[in-house]
């Protein structure tokens, strides 16, 4: 996997990317970009290595969402995901950054079209995500983007990771922005 990012200014500047949808020849930058940032910050969970070596047939297959933001030439530097987890209900989960890029805008631009994505997902009621208040800036990209904390859904889904004490919903009834 070559991530050539030359031509991402440092110290990082906004940069002209464009979003792509999951293929299998773009799971291992799904796999290195969450293991690099998880393990940065905390340490890989069975849950998350499963999730990341299997992302097709955990997510995809199961009609979940993999996009990836990449620079022009197509150097992958980010990653998200929308994964089922319940009837009607969504994680949006395993997003993350090559730290090279950070500050170039390609956290809210895949912010961005994961939630466009999920208004378009059949039957969705609940897209959530689950955090660690360790995640500062993140936690505040969500909170730009309009996901609220709920309590309801760290009652509901918290438990899934060791490091989660931050849950949060999208309001998805609201008009899209």
């Amino acid at each position: 996997m070559d991530n050539n990012l030359s031509n991402v200014n440092q110290p990082a500047t906004a940069i002209s990317m464009h979003i792509l949808p999951y293929t299998d020849t773009l799971a291992p930058h799904f796999a290195s970009i969450n293991a690099a940032w998880i393990e940065d910050m905390f340490v890989l969970e069975d849950h998350d290595r499963h999730v990341l070596a299997h992302p097709r047939e955990v997510i995809v297959d199961k009609g979940g969402v993999i996009l990836f933001a990449a620079t022009p030439d197509d150097a992958i530097i980010g990653t998200g995901a929308l994964m089922p987890t319940a009837p009607g209900a969504y994680e949006l989960t395993k997003m993350g950054v090559l730290a090279a890029a950070r500050g170039t805008g390609a956290g809210a631009a895949l912010l961005a079209a994961l939630i466009e994505r999920a208004r378009d997902l059949p039957g969705i009621d609940t897209l959530y995500l689950l955090t660690s208040r360790k995640c500062a800036a993140a936690i505040h990209l969500y909170e730009r983007a309009g996901f609220v904390h709920d309590a309801g859904i760290m009652a509901r889904f918290g438990h899934a990771y060791a490091r989660c004490d931050v849950a949060m919903r999208y309001p998805l009834e609201q008009a899209a922005a």
